[in-house]
């Protein structure tokens, strides 16, 4: 079965969650054994999830039982939701109850408050290696999705245990990152293919009820987004008793190396670890791991490559302090087949050959640890989110027509030039409420129009001298 979850303990609990469902592997398979008695056409199914049992189960079942879930969140505006469904017509969603008569269509099945609907759309051709769709643009609703191939999730699985040395008679993982964000699907898929336990969490971090069911559970690891360590250090995380919390993990974007020396201090004199990692969507999460034991010896570093797999650089140029600077690229058996555009494209083979070039820019140190420094592409990482500047704009001009914009922005704020002053306090509801970032992501700046060059190109030089005139 998926993740090996038939060979483990079948007593033991392979999934709690904070909803008060508990299920144990023998629980696990028996529900994708009565999955596999609906002998459903092979289709794609639209997971709307939310970190709980139900959710997860539903995912491990398509998974084992060859077919393509797309996994959603629960909370994706519904508009962008439909727009995904129009061009990939999935033959069933998996939905939490309650939004049963929302998404409407002929119920199949049940079970742990989920249910899986039967839409309208008949099923189609879909390539044979094709194994799970993720979205590219974190909550934007892009119809660009990532080709999971079979086996990609379960080597990155195993090759992540194993790098974290992870053991089902002591490993109880917490999942606090969406399960639909590919971080947070290794989380859960690193701890079940070898037996150990897992806590979906649907509470926040700032909500004391976190803490409290993972104390209560022992949750032994954790992983974090840089956002993440921003809110544990505000709700004073180094000063709570979690005794069984013994992994701190980070991944989804890049640490302040002031934040970054804070929780590798703070790991080292509670005894506990601190890992830094480094993964994308096209990888299937992590590809690079910093040794916990190097930490502060390497402040800032995502470490290097995960077993079974190899980073490099592109177009490299080389400092005359012994570094190595270009575009980070890996390889190994975790890269995914590449990208679909339109339903079309789910019909595709593998385009990227085990070989993904991520559009960071890195540097490589004498010692052969990696640091990312900048990014090539117009892509922003905001609460560990990878959303698209450009998506953006077309949600923006879309909503409103005649209005010129523009975005820009770093991994902290999202910086949104306006030409019209009129919707200037509607743009950041808006543009929150469809992407599920908190407003604090944004900026907004009226400006008389949006400066270009004769062939239409933006000027983008002379926008970030408008915000950083306004930031000093």
């Amino acid at each position: 079965m998926f993740l090996n979850v038939d060979k483990h303990d079948q007593n033991k609990i392979a999934i709690k969650d904070d909803s008060g469902y508990s299920l144990t592997y023998a629980d696990v398979c028996r529900i994708i054994e009565e999955f596999d008695a609906l002998h459903l056409p092979r289709s794609v199914i639209f997971c709307l999830c939310q970190n709980c049992a139900g959710s997860l189960i539903g995912y491990m079942a398509f998974e084992n039982n060859k077919q393509v879930p797309l996994l959603l969140s629960v909370e994706m505006d519904e508009g962008l939701r439909n727009n995904l469904e129009s061009m990939y017509t999935p033959g069933y969603y998996w939905v939490p109850e309650e939004k049963e008569e929302e998404i409407k269509g002929e119920k199949i099945y049940s079970a742990y408050g989920y249910v899986l609907l039967k839409t309208k759309y008949e099923p189609y051709s879909l390539n044979d290696k094709l194994s799970m769709l993720l979205t590219t643009s974190g909550s934007t609703g892009s119809p660009k999705l990532v080709r999971h191939k079979y086996g990609n999730l379960e080597a990155n699985a195993e090759n992540v245990a194993k790098v974290f040395s992870w053991r089902p008679d002591e490993e109880v993982g917490i999942c606090d990152l969406p399960m639909n964000y590919t971080m947070g699907l290794n989380v859960i898929n690193s701890h079940l293919i070898v037996g150990a336990s897992v806590l979906m969490v649907k509470a926040n971090l700032m909500d004391p009820d976190f803490w409290e069911f993972i104390k209560v559970n022992g949750g032994t690891s954790f992983c974090g987004v840089p956002f993440s360590y921003e809110v544990m250090k505000r709700v004073g995380f180094d000063k709570m008793d979690l005794p069984k919390l013994y992994t701190l993990a980070e991944g989804g974007g890049k640490l302040t190396d002031k934040m970054f020396r804070w929780i590798a201090t703070y790991a080292k004199n509670s005894g506990k670890r601190f890992c830094a990692t480094f993964g994308t969507s096209e990888t299937s999460a992590r590809m690079a791991f910093l040794d916990p034991d190097l930490a502060l010896k390497k402040i800032g570093s995502i470490g290097k490559a995960i077993p079974n797999g190899e980073l490099f650089l592109l177009d490299e140029v080389a400092g005359e302090d012994g570094t190595v600077t270009g575009e980070l690229g890996y390889r190994g058996p975790n890269v995914t087949m590449g990208y679909a555009l339109n339903r079309d494209d789910l019909m595709k083979g593998d385009e990227f050959c085990g070989e993904y070039h991520t559009g960071d820019i890195a540097k490589r140190d004498a010692d052969g640890f990696y640091f990312i420094i900048g990014r090539k592409g117009r892509f922003l990482k905001l609460f560990g989110l990878r959303v698209s500047l450009d998506e953006t704009e077309r949600i923006l001009k879309t909503q409103y027509p005649n209005v010129d914009f523009c975005c820009t922005g770093d991994d902290k704020r999202m910086n949104i030039f306006v030409t019209d002053e009129g919707i200037q306090d509607e743009i950041v509801p808006f543009i929150s409420g469809k992407t599920n970032l908190h407003n604090s992501a944004f900026k907004v700046f009226v400006i008389d129009e949006i400066p270009r060059n004769d062939y239409g190109k933006v000027k983008f030089a002379k926008l970030e001298k408008i915000v950083s005139k306004y930031y000093t």
